[in-house]
């Protein structure tokens, strides 16, 4: 298969039950090891990033199950989002330096932000673990957030959520891609949700490509109609 995410986008990525969605998207976040081809970020191969450097390059997650640290308030959450964009070392935190505490204000600040752009402001204190499940997905949201990507993977976040959440997620998504400037790549079964947010579709089927383009030219693909309905439709 072979694709582009356009800068400023929303791609959608759909396909039936073990079509490769997941597995595509652990090879983009450097969970799983790839033998042949190449994925390129910004003109640059992935493989030239250790794994644990794929969010320094911009490269941002969220999980189909959620990934959070319970026992930590949303805030906690939030803040080790961002960990990876923190430049002082072992000794200057160990002297707790001048620049550890400029550097831990402007980390404070930015989870502020993005509190206040999710609307977290009223559980910001609250453990996850003591939160309802659509209120978890906000909070992994903001986490990977945090680590300011220029892409960002969501891999079902509308996974487990009801009709009025979805409506609220979609809202939320659009806003956030336009002020943040991002670029999402998007994994989900609500095929409603993904053709009315996605500038552009993906479908897998069987770990291949089979369509690629606008919502409404992947909608009317025969090949995209046969994965999901079978040779009769």
């Amino acid at each position: 298969m072979s694709f582009t995410v356009p800068a400023g986008c929303i791609v959608g990525l759909i396909g039936p039950n073990g079509a490769g969605k997941t597995t595509l998207f652990n090879c983009l976040s450097r969970l799983y090891a790839f033998s042949e081809g190449a994925i390129r970020f910004e003109g640059r191969s992935i493989l030239e990033t250790p794994v644990q450097g794929i969010a320094e390059i911009g490269i941002g997650r969220t999980f189909q199950n959620l990934a959070l640290f319970r026992t930590m308030s949303v805030r906690q959450n939030i803040l080790l989002g961002g960990h990876c964009r923190a430049t002082s070392g072992l000794w200057a935190n160990a002297l707790r330096l001048p620049a550890v505490a400029r550097e831990e204000r402007r980390q404070a600040e930015q989870a502020q932000a993005l509190i206040d752009l999710l609307e977290l402001d009223a559980v910001a204190e609250t453990r996850v673990m003591d939160l309802p499940f659509g209120t978890q997905k906000r909070v992994e949201l903001a986490r990977a957030l945090a680590s300011q990507p220029k892409l960002l993977l969501l891999d079902e976040p509308a996974g487990g959520l009801n009709h009025e959440e979805v409506g609220a997620l979609m809202n939320l998504l659009r806003e956030v891609r336009d002020k943040l400037e991002l670029t999402m790549l998007l994994v989900e079964h609500h095929m409603n949700m993904v053709m009315r947010i996605s500038d552009k579709v993906v479908a897998l089927d069987f770990g291949r490509k089979i369509a690629d383009g606008t919502p409404a030219e992947v909608q009317a693909n025969r090949d995209v109609i046969r994965a999901y309905l079978g040779v009769e439709a």
